[in-house]
């Protein structure tokens, strides 16, 4: 192979909900070609599916697009492909698509939910829906879709981060016992960077990928992304702000968490990237579309430390993480003086919640005292970002890029043995950071009152456990005492 410079340059697809992204990126970061294109889907109420040709179709033109833009030169050496975790459709034996895609966030499958124990948001519940509504097919997950159109292959393997809400064991690396009356439609799972097979003549025709190019097994978007921001080592976390707002870890060991509120992906490497959901996050804050109204707004909340009002800005009802609370509403206390105020609170409320979920994994004994990385669309916002870290009381990092698909190149990189290095060293070498962020101790003060309320609401109307309370209660008092 014929690489422009010192290294190789990596292929990283991601699978989103609106669009296709597709990243060529170097052993240094540069990126060399980019493409996109749009997704539709039928939403009706609870129901939210996707036309899986519709994929294959927005692959082969935001690929073509990324590798129309590199060099001849360069040839890259390896692809990896994310999606959103939780989607899931049905297949015949020659793997095409027998069924539309559920995506993660359809709501029909209650019943399912609660016959397996799961949130309807995982793709088990879903799976079972599909199999009683369209009858028999076997269980695919959103990338393995892609992947087998890639590699030629009738059926590939998924890999255990996709997997996981299907029901897969991490830690045995094995499907449970049960789920035995299913083992027949399941797919086989490997390890995420697990070599699939390379990419087949037929498909790079349509993708201009060129043809041999290895093919990796990737990991869910929320995966892809914590790989992007470079949070790979014991201890490093990532925050993923955007409509809700994802915290996504590291640790040698799994996070035992009772409340299931926390769950572990494996990492290729073996050790594991805990995290959670919330369903608070932007989505809470008015539609605005003019960035330079958002800018504005956003200098004019800087008026408000703090906001004469206390929200709680959940993005949709019931929450998730830091505690599960399915009848969970947004509730404002106080009365905003101005719009400006209103602004603030919805800001500052996200920001008291990212700080109660990192006391959440302290109270269970996660690591969290490693550098913290803001990811996300409200990554974009500079004054949030250094809001955020004023209320944390704790430096934090913004990367130049914010994709997923980055986050696939990097696994891309690892799983054809680039250079022999750990995925974390990998992401070192790819991952560019923008922006350092320092809290202010004065801001940090302002915020101690509020977060102590807001705290004190929540288990007051019984959502917030009270043993969790308590410890963040202390550790409020220690950064007291310690300032």
């Amino acid at each position: 192979m014929m690489f422009e410079g010192d290294g190789g340059a990596w292929l990283g697809i991601d699978l989103g909900t609106q669009s296709v992204r597709a990243l060529l990126v170097t052993v240094d970061g540069t990126v060399l070609g980019s493409g996109t294109a749009p997704l539709t889907g039928r939403r009706d109420g609870v129901r939210h599916e996707q036309d899986p040709g519709e994929w294959w179709a927005a692959v082969c033109t935001a690929s073509r697009a990324a590798m129309s833009q590199r060099s001849s030169r360069v040839r890259p050496g390896g692809l990896a492909v994310c999606g959103t975790s939780g989607t899931v459709l049905l297949t015949d034996a020659q793997g095409r698509p027998l069924t539309p895609g559920l995506m993660y966030d359809d709501g029909r499958a209650v019943a399912e939910a609660a016959r397996v124990g799961m949130q309807t948001s995982w793709a088990l519940p879903k799976a079972l829906w599909l199999l009683d509504a369209y009858g028999p097919g076997r269980v695919t997950h959103q990338p393995d879709v892609i992947t087998a159109q890639l590699t030629g292959g009738v059926v590939v393997p998924t890999d255990s981060s996709h997997a996981l809400k299907t029901g897969y064991d991490a830690e045995r690396e094995a499907w449970p016992p049960q789920l035995a009356d299913w083992r027949e439609v399941l797919p086989a799972v490997v390890r995420p960077g697990t070599r699939l097979g390379e990419v087949c003549p037929a498909a790079a025709e349509a993708t201009g990928i060129p043809a041999g190019t290895p093919v990796v097994a990737g990991m869910t978007d929320g995966c892809a992304a914590q790989i992007a921001s470079g949070a790979l080592r014991s201890g490093a976390w990532n925050s993923v702000l955007g409509t809700t707002l994802v915290l996504k870890g590291a640790s040698a060991k799994p996070v035992r968490d009772d409340a299931g509120v926390v769950y572990n992906h494996r990492a290729p490497d073996g050790s594991w990237l805990p995290g959670g959901a919330s369903s608070v996050g932007a989505g809470a804050l008015p539609t605005v579309a003019d960035p330079a109204e958002l800018a504005e707004l956003d200098g004019r909340a800087a008026e408000y430390e703090p906001s004469g009002a206390l929200t709680y800005p959940l993005a949709s009802p019931g929450e998730r993480f830091p505690f599960l609370a399915p009848d969970a509403t947004a509730f404002t206390l106080g009365t905003p003086v101005s719009e400006a105020d209103s602004w603030a609170a919805v800001l500052q409320g996200v920001a008291f919640t990212e700080r109660l979920c990192l006391d959440y994994l302290h109270y269970l004994g996660a690591p969290i005292d490693g550098p913290l990385t803001f990811t996300g669309g409200a990554a974009r916002s500079a004054y949030w970002n250094q809001l955020r870290v004023d209320v944390l009381g704790r430096p934090a990092r913004v990367p130049e890029q914010i994709e997923p698909a980055l986050g696939m190149a990097v696994l891309a990189a690892y799983g054809t043995g680039a250079g022999g290095r750990a995925l974390s060293e990998v992401a070192d070498g790819m991952v560019r950071i923008r922006t350092l962020l320092e809290p202010r101790s004065s801001h940090t003060a302002r915020f101690t009152e509020p977060y102590a309320r807001l705290v004190d609401e929540l288990e007051n109307r019984g959502w917030l456990p009270t043993p969790l309370a308590t410890h963040t209660r202390t550790r409020l008092n220690q950064d007291t005492i310690d300032s």
